[in-house]
């Protein structure tokens, strides 16, 4: 059985990587994902992907580097905790096709709005858990280290 944390536990270190893709990627969409150790829900290593599809309204793993990662992945015994993208013209609230990506059930789906930032200023960081279909938001703790 599947147990998961309504919260998302986060370095600042990593919450500052996360913001500082976005920003850099927009007008495009930032993705990603956040690795860490399997079985402990601890973000860890962070792992900024290409939107292959280098769009402001959508995102894509590119294939070969996401097989790449998942083969990264196990041979250091981790998992994927955070999978995360940006959204360039509206909240950070996952979308249809969001959801529709979203299979990894013991993950957060982290979004970060740029929308009304132009890539500076304010910002959304929103966490969420999707299952089935199912989107429940938690909350974010921002802590110094683990």
């Amino acid at each position: 059985m599947l147990i998961l944390a309504d919260m998302l536990t986060i370095t600042q270190a990593l919450y500052d990587q996360l913001v500082a893709h976005a920003r850099a990627d927009h007008p495009d969409e930032a993705c990603g994902v956040v690795a860490g150790p399997a079985g402990t829900g601890r973000a860890e290593r962070f792992v900024p992907m290409l939107n292959a599809a280098r769009s402001p309204t959508f995102y894509e793993f590119d294939s070969q580097d996401l097989l790449k990662l998942y083969r990264d992945m196990d041979d250091h015994d981790e998992e994927p905790v955070i999978v995360y993208h940006s959204h360039t013209a509206t909240e950070a609230y996952p979308s249809r096709t969001d959801v529709t990506y979203a299979n990894e059930p013991g993950a957060h789906y982290v979004l970060v709005s740029t929308a009304d930032t132009d890539g500076a200023g304010e910002f959304q960081f929103r966490s969420y858990r999707i299952v089935d279909g199912v989107i429940t938001e938690e909350d974010v703790r921002v802590v110094e280290a683990y």
